[in-house]
């Protein structure tokens, strides 16, 4: 079992209380500048100011720690720490491992940083919880042609009239090189020099609330990328061979003077929250998360993150390709407290419904009616049962959690480039299918999440892209292959040929969308929009299910759920992604409307405003006079049956029966109100 960070073993008696961060160098409200850093490995710690080499001297606290005052170093100043070195050792020379900003990258000074300079305006916000949101998965680097903080800003607005309500930012922990998806990131504490500098990403955030968005960032503790991470400098205990890990050393969190280690990366959870403003977490990769320990390092980093957020409500969202359940479930029932989960089995289904493909990890998906029913009926496809494509099982039971833990999506930045030329979704499959899928996914009682992009049909592809030092850019690009060769149709050597290479600057250029798309490609723009309004507005789809949900199989690709309101107030979404099916007979209790009442049209995706065909009668042609669907006192009584239309989404929502003078509800989403 690892100490707790709170151990005085491992925080050392020289620690003044009131330092923000037990590590780093920064302004206590004395006004004087204090340096603290664990360097085991030293024996002699000095910092040295730059550029002029004055070097301080930092005091040994015992069990690794050095620390002290700092004079001559002022805000905006640079430094580095100096290891067992005399003054012309510049070998020995290393940024601060919790720096706050580098200017010059990885490999050059850390620059003091004053959190408390900046004005925000945004003390009234209370953040947000799980239930009731939209997140937006955004990339700042590709978000508008500059690639800045200050040029996203401009673009919240929209987002927010959209009806977005979380934006979920991939990695900003500098790292080096031009460009990247930030996954290699090695300076936790400093947001990338490439978008700008703190300041603007607090504007960013502090502008995002302002417009009722929260904010949270992707941050990866499962390992560090493999150039510029200079932690091993200071401590070999950062990294652990005990376990194996896809990307390289695993992080220390149970081993051998982890404490230490532990104590770093709950500080840099907690950092974010606190000098950022920051409303949460996405959790990269926590399968890659190994501990041993009591309690385990995500518990932690849950806790840290809701202390951090001093009342505010906060968001932690896990990947967890195993679909562990216990992540979400309250530490005291032995889960890690976390809030929700990316759900792939709902992509992966939903994948190869719209493409009809099941290569690799698609390969144990049909994309079935049923295995979507069930996906959004129970979150997770796999609870513990054999998954071929890994020879083992997969998930754990996710029973009775609720449904907002499921964050539920059909596009991602992972999935998207893992199609080989990094295509969206609406070049895979047919538009009418998108549309009554991208219904599915907005109205479903799961979280849905979007990425950036898929709300106008951007032609921007997403690729992948990381520039590195030549011999390793010719590393990553072969890896990326082997990586995509898990699908037979991409090693292919013709298709293989076509890979773009991830350190070319083209790679990262293609991917910068071009926001007036939403003008061009307005019917996606629409679509978006008016199912957020509806989910948000209408009193059944707004509550996310908590009345109960169930579906059922209609035919080969067709299937209807039953959202259930109070007193009868239900809504049905009919879903068909094959050819247009006629329905003659009704053994269905899910279509059988309310006592009294009868269904009646709300919204179809085959609305001309969205790029449709047209709203045909759901009546069957064939049984003239038979009127809408369930026309008399129950469902079936008039002479036809249903026709639902081929590559389309309905939604029904109860009427008064034709002898019932009350008013029939709005065919127009923008005219609902719930």
């Amino acid at each position: 079992m690892a100490l707790s960070p709170a151990s005085p073993s491992l925080s050392g008696m020289a620690r003044p209380a009131a330092r923000r961060r037990p590590v780093g160098v920064e302004i206590l409200p004395c006004g004087t500048v204090h340096a603290r850093v664990w360097a085991p490995k030293a024996g002699r710690v000095d910092l040295v100011v730059e550029p002029d080499g004055h070097a301080v001297a930092l005091t040994g606290e015992g069990d690794g720690y050095f620390s002290g005052p700092v004079a001559g170093l002022a805000v905006g100043g640079l430094y580095r720490f100096r290891l067992d070195g005399g003054e012309q050792d510049a070998d020995r020379l290393h940024p601060d491992p919790a720096s706050r900003f580098q200017p010059d990258g990885p490999h050059g000074p850390s620059r003091l940083v004053d959190p408390e300079a900046f004005a925000w305006s945004d003390g009234g916000w209370p953040g947000r919880s799980i239930a009731g949101q939209v997140v937006y998965e955004m990339h700042i680097g590709t978000f508008t042609p500059e690639g800045t903080w200050d040029a996203a800003r401009r673009e919240l607005p929209a987002l927010a009239e959209l009806g977005v309500t979380v934006l979920e930012l991939m990695p900003v922990a500098d790292f080096p090189g031009r460009f990247g998806w930030g996954y290699d990131g090695v300076n936790l504490f400093a947001p990338t020099r490439l978008y700008g500098d703190p300041d603007a990403m607090r504007r960013f955030v502090d502008t995002a609330h302002g417009l009722g968005l929260a904010v949270i960032l992707d941050v990866v503790y499962n390992h560090l990328g493999p150039d510029g991470n200079y932690l091993t400098c200071f401590a070999d205990a950062y990294f652990s061979d005990r376990y194996e890990n896809e990307w390289g050393e695993a992080i220390n969190f149970d081993g051998p003077d982890s404490g230490p280690v532990r104590e770093f990366f709950l500080a840099n959870a907690a950092f974010w929250i606190d000098e950022y403003h920051l409303d949460g977490l996405r959790l990269d990769a926590t399968q890659q998360i190994f501990d041993s320990g009591t309690p385990h390092i995500l518990t932690g980093i849950a806790r840290a993150v809701r202390e951090a957020a001093g009342g505010r409500a906060t968001i932690l969202v896990a990947e967890n390709e195993p679909q562990h359940a216990t992540m979400v479930r309250p530490a005291e029932r032995g889960g890690h407290g976390l809030d929700a989960l990316w759900n792939d089995d709902f992509h992966h289904s939903a994948m190869v419904a719209l493409t009809g493909r099941s290569e690799a990890y698609y390969s144990d998906y049909r994309g079935t009616p049923q295995e979507i029913v069930s996906a959004v009926k129970h979150g997770f496809l796999y609870q513990g049962q054999w998954y071929s494509w890994q020879r083992q099982r997969r998930g754990m039971p996710a029973f009775g959690l609720p449904r907002p833990v499921f964050v539920t999506f059909l596009q991602n930045h992972d999935q998207i480039a893992n199609s080989g030329r990094g295509l969206r979704l609406h070049a895979l499959t047919a538009p009418g299918r998108l549309r009554a899928m991208t219904a599915l996914l907005l109205l479903g009682p799961g979280t849905p999440m979007l990425f950036q992009g898929q709300e106008f049909a951007a032609s921007a592809p997403f690729l992948y892209f990381a520039d590195h030092k030549a011999e390793l850019a010719v590393l990553v690009a072969k890896g990326r292959a082997e990586f995509l060769s898990q699908f037979p149709s991409l090693a292919d050597p013709a298709m293989r040929a076509e890979l773009a290479a991830p350190h070319a600057g083209d790679s990262f250029r293609r991917c910068t969308l071009d926001h007036g798309e939403r003008d061009a490609h307005a019917e996606v723009w629409a679509l978006h929009r008016d199912l957020l309004r509806l989910r948000r507005e209408d009193a059944v789809f707004a509550t996310q299910g908590e009345g109960g949900v169930d579906g059922a199989v209609l035919g080969e690709e067709a299937f209807v759920l039953r959202f259930f309101g109070n007193e009868g107030d239900d809504r049905l979404l009919l879903v068909n992604l094959g050819r247009d099916l006629t329905l003659r007979v009704l053994p269905e209790p899910l279509l059988a409307p309310p006592l009294g009442r009868r269904w009646s049209p709300l919204w179809s995706s085959e609305d001309p405003r969205y790029g449709g065909c047209g709203v045909a009668p759901l009546e069957d042609a064939a049984g003239p006079g038979a009127g809408l669907p369930g026309a008399g006192p129950g469902i079936g009584s008039g002479e036809g049956g249903w026709r639902l239309p081929g590559h389309a989404a309905l939604v029904l929502a109860p009427a008064a029966a034709p002898d019932d003078p009350a008013a029939t509800p709005s065919t127009n989403p923008q005219d609902h109100h719930g």
